[in-house]
């Protein structure tokens, strides 16, 4: 055992936040701490970390161990370095190494003749301290400083520069890297995976599989949860409920507690109705006795006794309350929503995309992903006009209403309550603009709190509480389900799926992507590509053209069966090796079919039109394009069973 908690009950203020927790963790487990925003999960990691004290129970943490909490604040000197602030991890090895320099200086300036007892001296403490730095893995600080920042997503170019100028998600970015680092024996990770791309993710939930120390991870990234947490606390009503599996199998256990749960409730709520009819008749029989019999009386006093005393099982919430988010349209669009074509982008030399070209269609749901500063918040102003493109065009569709989510952090500056910003942003009446605040969990004395000091889930939830009352048939969503607790993703998801617009959305959120999009745009070592599937389909092509080309390399350098070949031997070989061929072939032809399907699919889409059907010369020369198209595609498809029967 490394934690123990023990009916932890905890006061902001007059609030109760935590009420009775309760839960162990053993050394090396890795949990998911789960619950809805403002349950006290953050508030609990405070008590872990030691930052705050309980104020009724106790918590024990072995004596010895090192606990490391990722702060929501990252804090450093004016001048410290993003380099720097990585080796804080080792700066006890550091400092050896400093002494051992100048241990090194001063030695050099002895005669070991002449001072022999200072040389012997000196000489002793260096060799002492050499073997501390080598058993802390000093010679290995630079490798893995570079390790960790490669894996999380921070460029070496960024180490030079400055902490203090990084922004909020760079900063907790770097917080992570050193905290991974420092390797504590008790990790306390508070949203791990909100500032990271899906690589980065990757990453992280490989590093923590092997991790030796015991992590404690609040998190609403469903994926991260199953592929890291083997047990899961969920803090409900101010209680801590355990089940010892990973977030899907959370998810059936769940679901069976409550069901027996709520049977339990209603047997016993049916034992406690015939034990009080049973002492009310008591009771009655008592009194209409002549004369009184007081042992009727006795038997109820016992009866009530055993009652009071006994455990009552609470009724169990099977359906808590979640944002009410309803998604609908004035009017719809035209049928080609967002046209891209062949637009280019780049900031001075660093070349952010080119040639991105596509056209997003009435009703689909496209997700935009790409590395940290790839561009696709760049690519999202663009379509909104807030941005030009260096070259080709970006236009939106007839009769476009856009509803855009930015990623944006609360206003310091803002004064205003909850109440007055919406109902100045949606222009409602006071009564009906608190009914629908109430949709969206601001109930009561919620309405009243300044924007400034909304949570970022609560702050999410405001603005979409603005995007539903303007009802756009464009939604343009930039990290939609940051800060969101899963109850409010879930509810967003469903609203997504009911919505008879456009979606477009900037997400690392995988589960998120599988559930709700079909269509994705991926900006990727200075490309664009577009791409039909969900976000497990577009993996698994990643990985299969990712074994093409390894095949293509192994193909280059060897025989089939033989030997690796000279390098004159290679330039002069034009025929691959017969086990290379056949994934090449496929991946060019797949390629290709792909895109003279998809010319088909957008003629076809361009004549259903309104504005075209009345045109008989356009259709026309429409249809004399669709044939030709078609055309086409029949001899790829010809052409690629013929080859493939040579292969």
């Amino acid at each position: 055992m490394i934690i123990s908690c023990q009916n932890v009950q905890k006061y902001h203020g007059a609030q109760l936040v935590l009420s009775d927790i309760t839960f162990d963790i053993r050394q090396g487990e890795k949990i998911g701490l789960i619950g809805r925003n403002g349950c006290g999960k953050t508030t609990l990691f405070r008590l872990l970390s030691g930052e705050e004290r309980p104020d009724q129970g106790q918590i024990s943490i072995r004596r010895g161990s090192i606990v490391g909490l990722l702060a929501q604040i990252q804090e450093a000197d004016a001048q410290e370095t993003v380099y720097a602030v990585l080796q804080r991890s080792f700066a006890e090895p550091l400092a050896w190494q400093s002494r051992l320099r100048e241990l090194e200086q001063q030695m050099s300036g002895l005669d070991a003749g002449t001072e022999e007892a200072a040389w012997n001296r000196l000489l002793k403490e260096y060799g002492s301290l050499q073997e501390k730095f080598e058993a802390a893995g000093g010679y290995e600080i630079d490798s893995s400083i570079q390790r960790v920042a490669q894996g999380l997503g921070i460029a070496a170019s960024q180490y030079d520069r400055v902490f203090a100028s990084l922004s909020g998600g760079e900063k907790t970015k770097v917080g992570l890297a050193e905290l991974l680092l420092r390797r504590p024996d008790v990790l306390l990770l508070d949203e791990p995976t909100n500032h990271l791309d899906m690589e980065a993710i990757e990453w992280l939930e490989q590093y923590l599989q092997t991790y030796e120390g015991t992590v404690l991870a609040i998190s609403h990234d469903r994926y991260f949860l199953d592929a890291v947490v083997r047990k899961v606390v969920e803090i409900e009503d101010g209680e801590a409920i355990t089940y010892h599996t990973n977030y899907s199998g959370y998810q059936i256990e769940k679901e069976a507690r409550l069901l027996q749960q709520f049977a339990d409730y209603q047997e016993q709520q049916k034992k406690i109705k015939q034990m009080q009819e049973s002492i009310k008749r008591l009771i009655e029989w008592g009194n209409r006795s002549n004369p009184p019999n007081p042992s009727f009386h006795r038997r109820a006093a016992s009866m009530q006794k055993a009652l009071d005393r006994m455990v009552k099982v609470k009724r169990p919430v099977l359906e808590r309350k979640a944002m009410d988010l309803q998604l609908q349209q004035d009017d719809r669009t035209g049928n080609q929503v967002v046209i891209l074509d062949q637009i280019s982008k780049s900031y001075g030399s660093r070349v952010l995309f080119t040639g991105a070209s596509d056209i997003l269609r009435y009703g689909e749901t496209t997700a935009l992903i790409g590395g940290n500063g790839a561009g696709k918040s760049t690519l999202l102003r663009m379509i909104l006009g807030q941005e030009a493109p260096d070259s080709g065009s970006c236009a939106l569709g007839s009769r476009a209403a856009v509803g855009y989510l930015a990623q944006e952090a609360v206003p310091e500056d803002g004064k205003l309550s909850v109440l007055r910003y919406f109902r100045e942003e949606a222009g409602l009446e006071e009564g009906e603009a608190r009914g629908q605040l109430a949709r969206f969990l601001f109930f009561g004395s919620d309405v009243f709190k300044d924007i400034t000091n909304l949570s970022g889930g609560e702050w999410t939830r405001l603005r979409f509480a603005v995007l539903m009352h303007r009802r756009p048939n464009l939604l343009i969503l930039d990290e939609p389900t940051n800060h969101l607790d899963i109850d409010s993703r879930e509810a967003l998801e469903e609203a997504l799926e009911e919505f008879p617009g456009t979606v477009l959305a900037v997400s690392h959120d995988r589960y998120f992507i599988n559930r709700c999009f079909g269509k994705l745009w991926s900006i990727e070592d200075g490309r664009f590509h577009a791409f039909s599937g969900n976000y497990e389909y577009y993996k698994e092509k990643q990985a299969e053209k990712a074994a093409a080309r390894s095949s293509e390399t192994e193909a280059g350098g060897s025989k089939a069966g033989g030997p690796p070949k000279s390098a004159s031997a290679r330039s002069n070989s034009s025929t691959p090796p017969a086990s290379s061929r056949k994934p090449l072939t496929a991946v060019r032809w797949e390629e290709e079919i792909a895109a003279a399907e998809e010319r088909v699919s957008r003629i076809d889409a361009e004549m259903l039109e309104p504005s075209i059907a009345s045109d008989a010369l356009k259709l026309a020369e429409l249809q004399h394009s669709r044939d030709a198209a078609q055309a086409k595609l029949d001899d790829l498809y010809t052409t690629w069973m013929n080859e493939a029967e040579l292969i």
